[in-house]
């Protein structure tokens, strides 16, 4: 018996202690979880990616004897919607000071939209350009207050110009890849 109540008094002797230990870890403040890498800059720079592998997909998915067609006159034709899209990569940024670089005539981009090769060429680098001069934008510069088409805004306005231009203009992409009977590369399987 006295075995037995030694024992008992052992397990209840570290129970109580175990219980202490919870209390006082209950007591003190969780370490607070690590915040996530996560910034305007990256959300925007994520939907700008978005936008710019889709519309290369299409692009390269899409026939060469397709990029003269449109739906309707007075309207881009295919390649001139994505080298309208590359072409506001490089324009877009200039509302922030963004230089556009050395030799490039982003405003007649479209002339060339019959020629599938040069598209796709200039599309893949002015995307380049866009995130690059997107990356080296400091952060308390989104604040920074800018005129774009007149408007007062901010920068961080027009570096989400640039993405939304970009996944707008892919939309339209998508519509006439279909009309065309291209089915976009990532929803194949579905």
């Amino acid at each position: 018996m006295k075995r037995t109540f030694a024992t008992t008094a052992v397990l209840l002797s570290l129970l109580a202690g175990v219980a202490a230990q919870a209390q006082e870890a209950k007591a003190q403040p969780a370490a607070p979880a690590a915040k996530p890498a996560y910034s305007v800059k990256s959300d925007i720079l994520w939907q700008i990616h978005d936008a710019e592998k889709k519309l290369l997909q299409l692009a390269e998915a899409t026939p060469a004897e397709k990029y003269g067609w449109r739906p309707a006159e007075g309207v881009r034709t295919t390649g001139e919607v994505f080298m309208h899209v590359a072409g506001g990569n490089y324009f877009l940024p200039t509302f922030w000071g963004a230089k556009v670089p050395e030799g490039i005539d982003a405003r007649g981009f479209e002339k060339m939209g019959n020629d599938k090769a040069k598209v796709i060429e200039t599309l893949k680098a002015s995307f380049a350009h866009a995130t690059k001069v997107i990356e080296d934008l400091p952060e308390a510069d989104f604040d920074r207050q800018i005129k774009m088409f007149g408007n007062d805004t901010t920068v961080r306005m027009a570096v989400l110009v640039v993405a939304t231009h970009g996944h707008e203009h892919l939309g339209q992409s998508i519509a006439y890849a279909r009309s065309n009977g291209v089915v976009p590369p990532w929803s194949r399987g579905e």
